[in-house]
Formats: structure tokens, sequence, C-alpha cells
């Protein structure tokens, strides 16, 4: 009964398929393998953007601070959600690879919404000199609540960015999981509305570890390819990157884990709500944030249930109500599911 984190689920056997078999013969490295020029074709077809540049890396975390680098200067800032990834989990990396850049928090909640935005980026810009200039805006999609942009939520903020003459990049960590939720094509929730450059999610999605930065503008290629490689995330063996996201892209793997890990926050979900549980926010994709005594805290962690707790420990009053986050993977079996809301 593991919840803590899709990032813990087992690697998907087509992708472990994939990774043994390139592990065969030799190909040239550093991304001139022949797979990078089938997922560059792959994802191009399901984007609907044959001129886009196309890169892969291994961390979530390179994705989106070596994109935001490419897209910000030293000098100015990144508008972003106060929960956003880049700014609550990163250890400063997206400032660390801008060259010092800071992130500027959008008031409100897990989505930030265009008026939020507006007054964020207006009221920079606002001392000449001695402060910073506006930057990109950063969207995350899932975001770190488990809520899901809608089509006229990400236009509402891509307006406002046009408005201002700014990028927009987005976290895409989960966007699987969000386009499953949506039932939106890729393109038209990324750069039909004005998104520039994507971090497109693997690892939490079957991957063992692979993550795709998109840029729908290909004048920022080299400069991504440039940075890429200064910070010491060009792979050598890049093979084993192409298996995995080319067996991602096959055959729709990556939307079939999506569906099948909100499938399982579904069930979940319904499991809970019946049991009580109090949601703090609504789940829409993969992630639960809810609130349970701690008494039903302490006989599912004695079962063997590994979540997260959000504030406060095991130990205390049994009838205080403790927040807690559950996420599911794509691999978690419905007995799973129904062991760990047998035990409410």
């Amino acid at each position: 009964m593991y919840f803590a984190s899709d990032n813990s689920g087992p690697v998907h056997p087509a992708i472990m398929q994939a990774l043994n078999e390139a592990n065969s013969g030799y190909a040239m490295g550093y991304g001139d393998d022949p797979q990078m020029d089938q997922v560059r074709a792959r994802l191009r077809e399901i984007f609907e953007a044959p001129e886009a540049a196309i890169y892969l890396v291994i961390l979530g975390t390179a994705s989106n601070s070596l994109a935001l680098a490419t897209l910000c200067n030293p000098m100015q800032t990144v508008f972003c959600s106060p929960v956003a990834h880049i700014h609550e989990d990163e250890c400063n990396a997206p400032e660390f690879f801008t060259g010092g850049a800071k992130l500027t928090l959008v008031p409100g909640g897990d989505k930030m919404t265009g008026a939020a935005l507006r007054t964020a980026i207006e009221a920079e810009e606002t001392r000449g000199v001695h402060g910073p200039q506006r930057g990109p805006v950063s969207i995350s999609q899932v975001t770190e609540r488990g809520g899901v942009y809608s089509l006229q939520q990400l236009q509402d903020l891509t307006d406002v960015a046009r408005e201002f003459g700014l990028p927009v990049h987005m976290d895409g960590a989960r966007f699987a999981n969000a386009l499953v939720t949506l039932n939106h094509s890729p393109a038209e929730i990324t750069w039909k509305i004005g998104v520039d450059a994507l971090s497109f999610g693997g690892t939490k999605n079957g991957c063992m570890g692979v993550e795709a930065v998109i840029f729908f503008d290909p004048s920022k290629a080299w400069e991504f390819e440039l940075r890429r490689k200064r910070a010491a995330h060009l792979l050598s063996k890049h093979r084993y990157l192409s298996a995995q996201m080319l067996a991602y892209l096959q055959d729709d793997l990556w939307l079939n884990t999506a569906r099948a890990a909100n499938d399982n926050c579904t069930r979940l979900a319904q499991g809970l709500r019946k049991a009580g549980a109090e949601f703090q926010h609504q789940p829409e994709a993969n992630i639960i944030f809810a609130t349970l005594p701690r008494r039903v805290h302490q006989r599912l962690h004695e079962a063997g249930a590994v979540y997260h707790l959000l504030d406060g420990g095991l130990d205390g009053d049994p009838s205080q109500m403790l927040p807690f986050r559950l996420v599911c993977d794509w691999s978690i079996s419905d007995d799973l599911i129904d062991q760990f809301l047998g035990l409410l």
C-alpha cells in the first residue's frame, strides 16, 4: 500500500524491455543515436509541431531549470505559483541555472489566475535599474496540489503573458495526467494557446528516468544545447534516454499509464469520501490531499501503508484531524487500493 509518490513505483515492463534492447551493440552518443531521431519525429507528430526543438534530460529539475534559464535573463524574474515545484522542491536550481534570476510568487492557491498574474507582473519593472525585470511565466500542469488547469484558465494566463511580451514555460512533470483529464489535444493545451516551452515528464509515469524539453519556437534550440552541456546534463550514453522516451510514446503507453494512475486516484478518492475523509483540494488527476483522524493514520501505518503526513506525527490526540497526501501511479492494483480502504 504505497501512496507516497509516483516516483516510487516500478518502471513499466515495456520501458525495461526497451532499455534491454538498447543495451546491445553500439550507438553514437550525446543524442546522435537513431532512436533520438524517432523520438523527435514522434513528439513533433503528437504536438502537431513540425518545427519543435526537442531534447532529453534525466531529471525534472534539470528540464525545468534549463528551460527557464533559456527563457530568462539573470536580471529578470520568473512568475509562478507559491506552491510551484520550481519554488518549493528544486533547492533554488532555477535561480542557479538562470544565473541569479529570482522567482516572483503570484498570490493565491496552486492555480494562478490571470488577474493575479497581471497584478504581479505590473508590480515589477517599477524601480528602474534597481529592481528585477519581467521574465517568463511558469505554469505547473498538474499543479502541486493535484489540480488541473482548464483550457480557459490556461488561456487566461498566456493572454496576460503575451500582453506583456513574456514567454511561457509549462512544468509538465505530470503532463500526461492532465491531458487525460482535460480530453484536449497536446497542441491545444500548449503552443496553440501560447506556451513556448514544455517540460514533458516521463519519470513519474512509468519511465526509469527521462524528461523531454520541447521548444515550440526552435530559435532557442542552440542556446539550450549549450546550457545543457555546460550544466553537465548532456548524457554521453544518450541512447538509454532515447529508448525510454520512444517506448513511452509507443502505442500511447504514456496516455495509458496516466489514465491508469488517474483511475486509481478516482477509486481511492471515492472510498475516502465514503469513509468520511475531508478533502483539502479537489483531486483532478492522480494526487489527493485530505484529512483523517490521527487514530486512522495510526491504524493505516501499523498495517504497512506508506504515505506522507503533512502536519503532525502519529503520536498525540487520536481524534485530531491530520492532513495527508496520497499519490497514485499506474502500477497500483485495485486489490491494494481496496485493502487500504478496508482499513478505514
